[in-house]
């Protein structure tokens, strides 16, 4: 359990190194987003069975990292749509 917390940390930081520009996520939301783009690499690698759903590979954590960069992405655009609204 501890090992898929540290993972999802270290796939949501890179997720938010490869996305351009300036998130302003904190580490709570990184580790989120990171866990659940662990999930869905892990998912994607097991149905091309490579690997368990929770089982470390190399397939499943390039799979992560791209799903995590679109999970910030898609957190960043919804955040800055949200803080337009506000300012309105």
């Amino acid at each position: 359990m501890i090992g898929f917390i540290v993972a999802g940390l270290i796939i949501g930081a890179l997720a938010r190194l490869f996305t351009p520009g300036k998130q302003k996520l904190g580490l709570l939301a990184t580790l989120l987003l990171g866990l659940a783009g662990s999930v869905i690499g892990g998912t994607i690698a097991n149905i091309l069975g490579t690997g368990g759903i929770f089982e470390l590979n190399v397939l499943g954590f390039v799979v992560a990292v791209i799903a995590s960069v679109l999970l910030v992405g898609t957190a960043e655009s919804l955040a800055a749509k949200s803080n337009r609204q506000v300012r309105r």
